[in-house]
């Protein structure tokens, strides 16, 4: 399957990339300011609207009954003890959703994932029923009332063991959902806990080992982890007259609630409006069915608003981060040169998929790294387990596989005597030359990631690694990720009758920024003042469809939409000067918002809109539509000439200090650098890096979710830690490597996850520089060092 693309100029599909020189950015008066966000003083004074804090009358607040056991049979479900306290107005079984949703499954992979359990339970934490009360006090009491009895199942928790013949089967089968293009592949399964396998084949791998002078083996793990989000998932749904549904929600994708509630429901799409705000963080916890669904049907059960949010410790349950174990082997030719890699990755997706096939695949199919070597098989496996499910996560699954190949590439770098920086620089993928995928790369300026890890380095100086218990070392790492493929973003400039501008689209300001950055855009190309410029903020009754805000895709998908849009607006406004002045749109410019001719007459936006409407009236309508173009992989082989509109390019490099007495790490420098093509707010743009450093800082050195049969023991931000000011490295720094792509929105790319990449084995290869040992599991806690020194020296940690 091939979708076009709908640029208004033709897709250039030239193998070979432009000469950088003629790629250098045009002047821009708006695109490439660092000015403040547009919502600043709103935050700051307390204004900004979130969905967490929006309340209703008559409003009735949920609670969840949540499973005790990570895989059982429901015996029976007990309510009598709740409904008899005092103000509980219902208690809501999956049965009673059965009354208004005869099949209420749902899931963006397979519709697999009940609004309630119905019959079993998959996971510890698993919502089993909902109290339904005025006062969350009294709600939260009498959850704690609901008895429900279990026949216990034999759980599995492991993903490779979970693949295994006899383990425990956990959904006895799979409906795909067919929604999306790209999972459209995805095939109905039974007597198995594979949701899916992908493959990419390149090359003869056999071969390629066979000839290969040496070849090296190992696995690495990455433990399950949460988001975080400051503001915990909510969502809160209304009738709407005799007929509709509002849903007030923290979404990432309201676009596909409404679908997705609609489905459930049997109703057109026009009768659900799904509205958010501004989002305290989300990662991606906040993608696609959270609790939509259940207040939806909570709300059409009882005839009144309901609002059912999280507590932090209940997202500990809703949607997490993939483990991953990845089996990694290389062949090397004597020159330093990979001949031949295979990678094998079981990825573990909880009880139920969410997005976890898309992970799976499309993280999977960057397993080789952005190295060019000619003979590859990377082999996927999306598994179920009894574990919470997990999902999309900042970077969408390339930080576990980076993890992998950066770590053995250092591993490979130090066997055979060759620099890490230049074993890379031996390997790397050019522009012109096919990804293992098929798909030619362009665009992707590797070189200059590395260059400017070196330079911010100083790699060629002599390295002190210090002496005594205290033990230095630095590491450095390089990764790339594919932007989902394929979607699509709609968006629409009205310009109104005093010439005022303003944007509306579904993209979700989340804290990325990208309210500025569509304003900045939709700015330049009308020739305003950003500051001038309004965004509405998501509103499936009012904003126009995009598939989610996910992936760093918004800049390059919406962001030319918004462009479009600007353009058939600007377009609408010449000719309104071209009747108006009696000329030919040619002889007219349009800058400084206002419409110029080459006679010197000039008119501002305002002159123009009373000119066509007699008054200060009317509304000048420009839509923008853009899908990139992408071409389905074949699903033998997953080859395809067009597997990504762009890729995301990442380096990062640490130094750190190791004590040997006690394994603790304490990273002192760290450097992001990322590809963005040009960015439309550089300082947003370096925000972003940083602030993903610092996310994957924590899951390298101390978050995870640690489990006692299916039991998270630490769900909490007491328990769980997640980077303080103190953890931040004193030297932390980002560098954007800007090269125009050449269909960005005025040549930009995503870079909300490219400072995610490369953090992880970085640090990992800085610790084996300093101190010898390699460690092969995440997080590097103290621990997990210690005991490794101690392995190497043959001394067992004295706890043992």
């Amino acid at each position: 399957m091939t979708i076009p693309a709908r640029f208004t100029e033709p897709a250039d599909t030239t193998v070979e990339a432009p000469p950088k020189a003629k790629r250098k950015a045009a002047v821009r008066r708006e695109v490439g300011r660092s000015i403040p966000r547009l919502e600043s003083h709103a935050k700051v004074d307390g204004s900004a609207e979130y969905i967490y804090h929006l309340r209703l009358p008559g409003m009735l607040q949920g609670k969840i009954c949540r499973s005790t056991v990570p895989h059982g049979r429901i015996v029976r479900i007990d309510a009598s003890a709740a409904l008899a306290i005092e103000g509980v107005h219902a208690v809501i079984t999956g049965e009673d959703i059965r009354t208004l949703i005869p099949d209420p499954y749902y899931g963006p992979a397979f519709h697999d994932q009940p609004i309630l359990a119905i019959g079993k339970v998959r996971y510890v934490g698993e919502p089993v029923a909902v109290v339904l009360a005025a006062d969350l006090h009294v709600a939260e009491e009498a959850a704690d009332q609901v008895v429900v009895e279990y026949e216990p199942l034999e759980p599995v928790f492991d993903e490779v063991a979970a693949t295994k013949p006899g383990a425990p089967i956990i959904h006895d089968s799979l409906r795909p959902a067919g929604m999306f293009p790209d999972l459209q592949y995805l095939k109905g399964r039974s007597g198995t806990n594979v949701a899916l396998d992908a493959r990419v084949l390149h090359g003869d791998v056999e071969k390629g080992f066979a000839e290969a002078d040496q070849v090296f083996e190992n696995v690495f793990r990455s433990r399950k982890v949460v988001h975080a989000t400051f503001e915990p998932t909510v969502s809160l749904a209304e009738l709407n007259g005799s007929n509709g549904l509002t849903i007030h929600t923290s979404s990432q994708s309201p676009s596909y609630v409404r679908a997705e509630v609609s489905r459930l429901l049997g109703w057109p799409e026009n009768r659900v409006r799904v509205r958010t705000a501004f989002l305290g963080g989300s990662f991606g916890a906040k993608l696609y069915i959270k609790l939509e669904a259940l207040v939806a049907a909570c709300a059409l059960l009882v005839r009144k608003p309901v609002r059912i949010g999280l507590t932090m410790e209940e997202e500990f349950y809703t949607i997490t981060k993939h483990g991953a174990t990845v089996r990694i082997k290389t062949g090397m030719a004597k020159d330093g040169r990979i001949v031949a890699r295979e990678v094998e990755t079981w990825w573990n997706g909880g009880a139920y998929a969410d997005i976890g096939p898309r992970v799976s695949q499309k993280s999977g199919f960057t397993a080789a790294g952005p190295y060019d070597i000619e003979n590859v098989s990377l082999i996927n496996y999306a598994v179920y387990t009894n574990d919470p499910p997990a999902g999309a996560l900042r970077g969408f699954g390339i930080s576990q596989i980076v993890w992998a190949y950066e770590c053995q590439n250092d591993i490979i770098a130090r066997s055979l005597g060759i620099d890490p920086l230049e074993f890379r620089r031996r390997n790397i993928l050019h522009d012109g030359r096919p990804h293992a995928t098929g798909t030619i790369m362009t665009n992707a300026e590797i070189d200059e990631v590395l260059d400017r890890l070196s330079d911010r380095m100083h790699w060629d100086v002599l390295f002190d690694h210090g002496s005594g218990p205290v033990r230095r070392g630095r590491g450095l790492a390089i990764g790339f990720k594919a932007c989902i493929a394929p979607t699509t973003s709609v968006a629409v400039v009205n310009v109104y009758g005093d010439g005022s501008c303003c944007v509306s689209c579904s993209t979700v300001d989340m804290g990325q920024g990208s309210d500025t950055a569509m304003a900045q855009i939709a700015a330049e190309t009308l020739g305003i003042s950003t500051e001038t410029v309004r965004v509405i903020h998501p509103d499936t009754d009012v904003t126009p469809y995009d598939m989610a805000t996910l992936g760093s895709r918004s800049t390059y998908h919406m962001g030319n939409a918004v462009r479009l849009a600007a353009e058939d607006a600007r377009a609408q406004l010449l000719r309104i000067a071209a009747a108006t002045l009696q000329t030919d749109i040619e002889e007219l410019e349009y800058r400084d918002g206002a419409v110029i001719s080459r006679s010197g007459a000039r008119m501002t936006m305002r002159g123009l809109m009373l000119a066509r409407f007699g008054m200060q009236a009317g509304t000048v309508i420009g839509m923008g539509t853009f899908t990139p173009p992408y071409t389905k992989p074949d699903p033998r082989t997953g080859q395809s000439p067009q597997i990504t509109p762009y890729w995301m390019l990442a380096g990062a490099a640490a130094e750190i200090e190791v004590d040997t007495e006690t394994g603790r790490i304490r990273v002192t420098k760290l450097v992001n650098v990322g590809d963005v093509g040009c960015a439309i707010n550089p300082a947003i743009a370096k925000r972003q890096l940083n602030g993903a450093g610092t996310m994957q800082l924590g899951f390298t050195l101390f978050e995870e979710m640690r489990f006692n049969e299916g039991q998270v023991i630490n769900a909490s931000l007491a328990d769980y830690k997640i980077p303080g000011m103190l953890d931040v490295p004193e030297d932390l720094s980002a560098e954007l490597v800007e090269f125009p792509h050449e269909h960005g929105p005025f040549g930009a790319k995503g870079v909300g996850e490219t400072g995610m990449f490369s953090v992880s084995p970085a640090i990992a290869n800085a610790l084996c520089d300093a101190i010898g040992v390699r460690i092969m599991e995440l997080p590097l806690t103290p621990e997990r060092v210690l005991r490794a020194i101690r392995e190497s020296e043959n001394r067992p940690l004295e706890s043992e």
